[in-house]
């Protein structure tokens, strides 16, 4: 973005004393490093690690925006959400993003927007967000979800998205600051 102010001069990163591997799956990993901090003193970080993601805010012809209300074992409740997931192997963050858009909504984008990517969970992982902004959505097929998925699709208008986030509605982080920046950006109808 022209105009924005720099980051900040980086730091010199933390040496790494010691690295043990606690926990792998093919959801997520947990490692636990022993870093040496500037003073010299050791330190234990955990690193929780997840592979990179996309997350998509599919705009229609029309400008509605498709949301999915997706249930979230987790916390045990269902909230709308953009489509999202996560990056294959050796898969392009963008046709991630198709894959996902089309898995979890059922509509396809004519062009794929990138929107500023993020780190959600920056304290504690280097997990990395690639978003999209779907433009011109078209419904192409029912939904195909995981099978731990259960997902209903439902477009709002512009005003109702603004309502949403206005009102806390939109708890998932994915979806708030992609939504943020789509609007931001004049993306929303």
């Amino acid at each position: 973005m022209s105009g924005a102010p720099a980051d900040p001069e980086p730091f010199p990163p933390f040496g790494v004393h010691a690295s043990e591997r606690l926990y792998d799956s093919h959801w997520c990993g947990l490692r636990r490093d022993q870093v040496i901090l500037p003073n010299g003193q050791l330190q234990e970080y955990h690193v929780f690690e997840i592979p990179d993601a996309v997350a998509i805010v599919p705009v229609r012809s029309d400008g509605r925006v498709v949301l999915v209300g997706q249930y979230r074992y987790p916390s045990g409740e269902t909230h709308w959400e953009v489509p999202a997931g996560r990056i294959d192997e050796g898969e392009a963050a963008a046709d991630a993003a198709g894959r996902e858009l089309l898995e979890e909504s059922g509509y396809r984008a004519k062009e794929l927007r990138p929107l500023p990517g993020f780190q959600p969970t920056g304290g504690i992982s280097p997990h990395f967000v690639h978003a999209f902004c779907g433009l011109d959505c078209e419904w192409d097929r029912d939904p195909q979800p995981d099978p731990s998925e259960q997902i209903i699709v439902q477009d709002f208008s512009k005003q109702e998205i603004v309502a949403l986030l206005e009102a806390g509605s939109i708890r998932d982080g994915f979806t708030a600051v992609t939504l943020l920046y789509a609007l931001q950006l004049g993306l929303l109808g």
